[in-house]
């Protein structure tokens, strides 16, 4: 069964790689390309297709907002965000407007292969947003449970500052920095200082 595919870039080269690129895997085929968000959601809606690849950074209509629209309508199409760079935030935001695969312009084309044939067969890609949601449940866990200075103490650790550096800048006793990391440990449920800056360095926390 071919997989119908519309890809929507607002550069013409990227486009052309797309093209020349599927051309090559037999079970699937472009049934349209666009240079917008309007247009790739017109070509959406009048061609059904299995799989719809938007860019996340086209102008006026970005792959967000396209996903916002496609959410709304009662058989959204299977999307798959492209993106030349793209923070944590937006990684979760496109997944809680419906995208089902987020895929780097920088990663080999065979990825993006392997991604639009799980979409097509009703799965999701995650090995980007897997990692990107792990990311920013942390960074929420640590904003509910850390108070600011807490936050703050965080971050100078993992930028590599000692005790007595740390209580210099905030204006605190060396024993008053102590005393916050061991609650700041038992509150991340990590077992030492070298933990705490693994943690804040992986997931944004400097």
């Amino acid at each position: 069964m071919t997989i119908r595919i519309v890809i929507a870039d607002d550069h013409p080269v990227v486009r052309r790689g797309l093209l020349q690129f599927f051309a090559d895997e037999p079970e699937m085929e472009i049934v349209a390309e666009c240079a917008d968000g309007e247009s790739a959601l017109a070509e959406t809606a009048r061609l059904s297709p299995d799989v719809l690849i938007a860019d996340l950074r086209m102008p006026a209509v970005n792959g967000l907002e396209v996903l916002r629209r496609l959410k709304e309508s009662p058989h959204p199409t299977p999307t798959v965000l492209l993106a030349g760079n793209i923070s944590d935030e937006e990684v979760v935001k496109a997944v809680a407007l419906g995208a089902k695969g987020v895929v780097l312009k920088e990663m080999a084309p065979a990825l993006l292969v392997q991604c639009v044939r799980a979409v097509a067969s009703g799965g999701v890609w995650l090995e980007k947003m897997g990692r990107a949601i792990e990311n920013e449940q942390a960074r929420k866990r640590a904003r509910e449970v850390l108070t600011p200075r807490e936050r703050e103490i965080v971050s100078m650790v993992a930028r590599g500052f000692s005790n007595r550096e740390v209580g210099e800048r905030l204006s605190i006793s060396e024993g008053t920095v102590k005393t916050h990391l061991h609650t700041i440990y038992e509150k991340l449920g990590l077992r030492g200082r070298v933990q705490l800056a693994n943690y804040a360095r992986e997931n944004g926390l400097t």
